[in-house]
């Protein structure tokens, strides 16, 4: 049987970030926006440093998903990059 998530399920949270000088808003569920802290402060760097790396990844992909699903899937390869190292 499964369970829910620790703290349980929550909504996107909308937060303003500034990529290349430009501020854009993003929704993530509150539990996206914590592992995006924690890698942000693992490289030490500024957490929209780390969005915006992830940002130029993202248009670089022939058919570029939009931000939050970027995020959201480079942090579960991330998640799973250091489990399985």
């Amino acid at each position: 049987m499964i369970a829910p998530p620790p703290g349980g399920f929550h909504p996107p949270v909308k937060r303003s970030v500034t990529i290349a000088a430009h501020p854009t808003s993003i929704s993530l569920e509150p539990a996206f926006w914590a592992a995006l802290e924690e890698s942000a402060r693992a490289r030490a760097i500024p957490l929209n440093a780390l969005v915006a790396q992830i940002d130029h990844l993202r248009i670089q992909a022939p058919d570029p998903p939009n931000l939050a699903s970027a995020l959201r899937s480079w942090l579960l390869a991330d998640a799973t990059k250091r489990v399985t190292s």
